[in-house]
């Protein structure tokens, strides 16, 4: 039995918790990775014009590409180009072949590749169909390439774009787009992230969560060593990975129950090696590292073809890592060392982070009746003697609002909310949320108020949450195209006073020019884009309109 499978026995896994193969069931969003994904599903949603993502090395623009992949609406094609060294031409002959445009003779003209794409985009147009290229390592493009898919977008009907183009890589990028003769295509850019690596709470996170689906206590780790993974990873995930799988292994090796900060220590200078002392052999080896890097995650991309055209089922924050059971050993430690080289040190905060301190100190005072009752004081309202929070919400014009979906989510209803938090043994705390702004939540538990990052509530809250709503006065919670009614007439009247016109209501049908206003809100607060006024829908356009609804946003003003 090869060591790595030994080192699975002695601590209890299932299977090796820091594989950098992609597994769906290991995916650990941060808030990065969900904001990421919120910018690219707006991008989407503008229909036409670039959206751009960039990210260093290994932070997990894969995992973003391969979650967009998946939650896309029905009705798209998608056309991956995973290695851009192309010239025009070849890019749009590869295009063409990846959507099935069909085009004549082994070498056709630049005009007749971009005719036959016109064609297959008009047809895709005429069944209802948007189509959608995704360019990874854009910033291998050359200006010539970059400017031809800009012409792309000028492929057009009369009321919209046929060509949604996703450029995804590195920091490079855009430092290419700045360029005076790409000026034309930055001003098509309608939306751009640029992913950062883990703050050290969601390194922790990560490596616990990682540890616990594996089938491993998720506190094997001691604290000191996640700061350590944390310091020297520099919050890369595929760094991670590397450092913590060779942790495990030393641990087993000297017969430790957990592992230490010097095990760590140790791994890392196996896997990153030495520190050198010249910039001169950080700049070779960065840049050797760019290159096998680069390999890697198109031989990774390439393998994971076929699923993204199923949908891409499956995603992992560090799909594009190493394979699994490489013997090149070199090649596994030098992608560390790129990093490492730039990047700058992290000190050391001291763990368990304040809200884990104040958690402990409230103990089940911290519960969800009292979570609920710090909601219902940011309503304003007093439900009479309660037992269950839903029942009571209802008893006075609320309604529970519930589910997963995390940082992304509450930041788009913009509503307090109740998070729960795993206790010993099985139980739960509960605190309220009552304030968000940017890095920074509000909460209260037990009676208590403290603020504090949202990395430090990721270590330990698994994006569900609990929220009141308050439904419109019209006996419905979905308002959708075809409908008649009093609902249609107060869903007009609600999108007329956000647009500030006041007018009487001619019809009370949902008709396609509601549908229309609909969707442009909902694309506006990153809402899902269906053109049905559903609860998300309702709850959010209630909130901007009526100021005495509690917001998150507005909790301070």
């Amino acid at each position: 039995m090869d060591r790595p499978l030994m080192y699975l026995a002695h601590f209890g896994f299932r299977e090796r918790p820091f594989s950098n193969t992609p597994d769906p069931r290991f995916v650990y969003l941060g808030h990065r990775h969900e904001e990421a994904l919120a910018h690219l599903l707006y991008g989407v949603h503008e229909h036409g014009g670039f959206v751009q993502l960039t990210g260093e090395i290994g932070t997990g623009k894969t995992t973003v590409c391969r979650l967009l992949l998946d939650r896309l609406p029905a009705g798209i094609d998608v056309a991956l180009i995973l290695n851009p060294v192309l010239t025009p031409e070849e890019l749009l002959a590869a295009l063409c072949d990846e959507l099935g445009a069909a085009y004549e003779g082994p070498a056709p003209s630049r005009k007749a590749l971009v005719d036959a794409l016109y064609r297959h985009l008009l047809a895709a147009h005429a069944g209802q169909r948007r189509t959608v290229l995704i360019v990874d390592e854009a910033q291998n493009l050359t200006v010539e390439a970059l400017e031809q898919l800009r012409l792309l977008t000028n492929l057009e009907t009369d009321k919209q774009k046929l060509l949604q183009i996703i450029l995804i890589g590195q920091p490079e990028l855009t430092a290419l787009l700045d360029r005076a003769e790409l000026r034309q295509l930055a001003q098509r850019i309608t939306a751009r992230y640029h992913l950062q690596p883990f703050g050290e709470a969601e390194t922790c996170a990560y490596v616990r969560h990682r540890l616990g689906l594996a089938g491993g206590s998720r506190d094997l780790f001691e604290p000191a060593a996640l700061r350590e993974v944390h310091r020297l990873a520099k919050g890369v995930p595929r760094l991670i990975n590397v450092i913590c799988d060779r942790a495990l292994l030393g641990a087993y090796g000297q017969r430790r129950p957990r592992v230490d900060r010097h095990t760590v220590r140790t791994a890392a200078r196996e896997v990153l090696g030495a520190r050198t002392g010249t910039r001169a052999r950080h700049a070779a080896v960065a840049a050797a590292v760019a290159v096998l890097v680069g390999v890697v995650t198109a031989t990774a991309l390439t393998t994971a073809v076929p699923a993204l055209r199923a949908r891409l089922a499956g995603v992992s924050p560090t799909a594009a890592g190493p394979a699994e059971g490489s013997a090149d050993g070199d090649r596994v430690a030098a992608a560390p060392a790129a990093v490492s080289a730039t990047a700058p040190a992290t000190s050391g905060a001291p763990l368990p982070p304040a809200l884990a301190d104040v958690l402990a100190e409230v103990g089940p005072q911290a519960d969800r009746a009292a979570a609920f009752a710090s909601l219902f004081e940011r309503w304003r309202l007093q439900p009479r003697a309660w037992s269950n929070p839903c029942e009571a919400a209802a008893s006075i014009g609320l309604q529970c609002l519930g589910g997963g979906g995390g940082w992304a989510k509450l930041r788009r209803l913009d509503l307090p909310a109740a998070l729960p938090f795993g206790g010993p043994e099985g139980s739960e705390q509960w605190a309220a949320l009552v304030a968000l702004e940017g890095n920074r939540a509000t909460l209260a538990v037990g009676g208590r108020a403290l603020t504090v990052s949202v990395d430090e509530i990721d270590v330990l809250w698994d994006g569900r949450f609990e929220a009141l709503w308050q439904p419109p006065p019209i006996g419905a919670d979905e308002v959708s195209p075809g409908s008649r009614g009093k609902p249609v007439v107060w869903l007009k009247q609600r999108l007329d006073a956000l647009a500030g016109s006041a007018h009487p209501v001619a019809s009370d049908l949902y008709d396609d020019r509601l549908r229309a206003r609909v969707l442009a809100f909902q694309r506006d607060h990153a809402l899902a884009a269906d053109g049905i006024a559903g609860v998300e829908t309702l709850a959010r356009l209630g909130s901007l309109i009526d100021q005495r609804i509690p917001s998150l946003s507005r909790a301070g003003r």
